[in-house]
């Protein structure tokens, strides 16, 4: 491959400057690597709004920010002010969600294994609860006899349906961690329980059929699998959950939200369902408004094998390669759509063979070293999966918008990696 990177991977306000520099949000690639140093995140804030917005206008009923995704306090205080409501699954997500003023009709708390403090927490909020299992039924009896609360639920169903993505991240099959599965009757027994419980104020159904999906027809079959338990106890809400699926790699293609939106909402309605249907994306609305920077310290030719191409981050501030052999493309933000002739290897400075950013990367042929490297689309489960691995100081995040660049999240110091090290 030897073509320039192409556009649909870069933020919407990507364009080269005079200088040949590519800006993000009218702000230089280069300058932005030399004020805030390297590895570093570099969000498009109107591309996220503009998403979150899409989203709004695709799921009138509701939508929810997946945080998981990448979640800071900008991000949230972000996808509340454009409408969206924040899909949290930890007691620290629900944390950041709650400092930046998410109220409970704006919260929706999901995992497969709530403590009964996670509980305690989300009703406290007056959030949604996604109930995942029989166990947790029976916590939210026992705080129930408590207090005498009833929270709001959710039912999570595993409809059976197996979406084509990789193994680690589909969900919707019934040999699954999450919710309760159609196959083992376990999903009609908890629809029944809920319904009748005292604890909890059951309103509908959720499902998530796995991520990085791109094709509409699963969600057809899993809204078709529930489609009888909706219309028969006249539920109030069906969320679709999340899991559509972006391009990351030159020649793919991947539905828009507002496409996605219409495929299920089309297939709900010919399925007779009236509920609200709600969503839950994460990726899609912030994989591609990022990409991050990084500078070349090594370059390492093997005659007759390859070249390696060391930079300064790595699996610990992208961890997807390693864990799903992800694909990613490379570019030099100072020559941003130069042909990309020269294929190497772009590795990380972890003490791991398997520390591989960018396995077959396509590269101007004056790639050298002290050039700063991009990754685009790395805005999802890049930051929030990020690790301390080798000891190495987790990056900034930087959202640039109208030629501002704006620190949402610090650089790490060595300092910090001592803040819970009691000696």
């Amino acid at each position: 491959m030897t073509r320039p990177i192409p556009t649909n991977l870069l933020p919407d306000s990507a364009a080269q400057g005079d200088d040949g520099w590519l800006t993000i949000g009218g702000c230089s690639l280069e300058e932005l690597g030399h004020e805030y140093g390297t590895p570093l995140f570099v969000y498009d804030e109107e591309h996220l709004r503009a998403r979150c917005r899409e989203a709004v206008a695709a799921f009138p009923d509701g939508v929810a920010y997946a945080t998981k995704a990448f979640l800071c306090r900008a991000m949230a205080r972000l996808a509340l002010e454009e409408g969206m409501r924040l899909d949290v699954a930890t007691m620290g997500e629900l944390h950041v969600a709650l400092a930046v003023g998410a109220t409970g009709d704006q919260l929706v708390v999901h995992g497969n294994n709530k403590s009964l403090d996670e509980l305690r927490a989300a009703r406290k909020a007056k959030a949604t609860i996604v109930v995942d299992s029989f166990d947790e039924l029976d916590r939210l009896d026992v705080l129930h006899a408590e207090d005498r609360v009833r929270p709001r639920v959710l039912v999570r169903i595993t409809p059976g349906v197996e979406a084509h993505t990789h193994e680690f991240i589909r969900t919707g099959q019934f040999d699954s961690k999450f919710g309760f599965g159609f196959g083992s009757g376990d999903a009609e027994r908890a629809i029944e329980r809920a319904a009748a419980s005292e604890s909890v104020a059951f309103d509908g159904l959720h499902l998530h059929i796995g991520s990085q999906v791109f094709v509409a027809d699963f969600f057809h079959q899993a809204i078709d699998v529930v489609a009888p338990f909706v219309r028969d106890l006249e539920l109030g809400e069906l969320s679709i959950g999340g899991g559509l699926g972006v391009a990351y790699v030159d020649g793919e293609e991947a539905p828009t939200i507002t496409q996605w939106a219409r495929s299920v909402r089309d297939a709900s309605a010919a399925a007779g369902i009236n509920a609200r249907i709600t969503a839950e994306p994460g990726r899609a609305i912030v994989a591609s408004s990022a990409v991050t920077l990084y500078t070349v310290g090594t370059v390492k030719e093997l005659p007759d094998i390859r070249t390696y191409v060391s930079v300064d981050g790595g699996m610990s501030d992208n961890p997807r390669p390693v864990l799903y052999g992800s694909g990613y493309e490379a570019f030099l933000p100072r020559d941003p759509f130069a042909d990309r002739p020269r294929v190497v290897r772009i590795v990380g400075k972890h003490c791991e063979s398997g520390d591989v950013l960018v396995r077959d990367a396509a590269v101007p042929a004056d790639l050298a070293v002290g050039d700063l490297v991009a990754t685009p689309v790395t805005g999802a489960y890049g930051h929030s999966m990020g690790s301390n691995y080798n000891k190495v100081l987790r990056p900034s995040v930087v959202f640039v918008a109208g030629g501002d660049a704006r620190l949402v999240v610090r650089r790490e110091t060595l300092d910090d990696l001592l803040g819970t090290d009691l000696g």
